[in-house]
């Protein structure tokens, strides 16, 4: 993710504004169950929050007792990670040139950052580098689908009856998101593409879900079951 046409450091206030200390509705009744028990009693003890944002989830894994680096490319969300986890280990690094010690975590996360990152194959190499053999990368992700809707998606018809237009699935490219002050260029990709990428590395696919929505406003959780919205998926890089 490059700072600089990206929006994050335009937007960044206003991101804080809208996750809280708790996360926005997709994370809190959506995500963090699942992703939290992905990482439960699995004897992780170090790992690497790339695309950390605020620290959210570095905090989620911290009170798992796993030691944490959180890096960002994003100066101000570095910043409030900082202020709400004085002791947390916080850096400002992007995803695809971030210099950490080779085969130093046990664990990396991508929780919802993949879609920011321009040169994806780059950051993938960059974070199977730094895993231990043996190591997880854990990936919450935003659906092929449902980018493929972006920045339109929920249309209403001249029925009434509102629905989710998707176009274009195969052609990867970048989309523009807008929400509550938030102006930001996310990627497109098809799923083949992120599935090609991480076999091309010689990871090995461990899980895969498509988590349902677990509480919260009924109407925004009817879409999300209407709608895939998030997958989740865990890779093993062999011993």
């Amino acid at each position: 993710m490059t700072t600089t046409s990206s929006g994050w450091d335009e937007s960044a206030s206003a991101w804080i504004a809208a996750q809280g200390e708790d996360g926005d509705f997709g994370r809190r009744f959506v995500l963090d169950g699942p992703m939290r028990s992905r990482i439960m009693n699995r004897g992780f003890v170090t790992a690497l929050d790339v695309g950390c944002g605020e620290g959210r989830f570095c905090r989620i894994m911290q009170a798992e007792g796993i030691r944490t680096v959180g890096i960002d490319p994003t100066g101000a969300l570095i910043q409030r990670a900082r202020e709400l986890n004085v002791r947390g280990d916080y850096r400002i690094e992007s995803a695809e040139n971030f210099c950490l010690e080779s085969a130093s975590f046990d664990l990396v996360v991508s929780y919802l950052s993949l879609i920011d990152i321009p040169d994806i194959a780059r950051a993938t190499h960059n974070m199977v580098r730094v895993l231990n053999p043996g190591g997880t990368l854990l990936i919450a992700n935003l659906t092929s689908f449902n980018t493929a809707g972006m920045p339109q998606g929920w249309a209403t018809g001249s029925d009434g009856v509102a629905r989710f237009c998707i176009d274009d699935y195969l052609e990867e490219r970048p989309i523009s998101a807008e929400w509550q002050g938030i102006r930001i260029k996310n990627f497109h990709r098809p799923l083949s593409s992120y599935m090609k990428l991480f076999l091309d590395t010689g990871l090995i696919l461990r899980h895969f879900s498509e988590p349902p929505p677990t509480g919260g406003d009924s109407a925004k959780a009817d879409r999300y079951r209407r709608v895939p919205f998030f997958h989740i998926m865990e890779w093993q890089k062999p011993a």
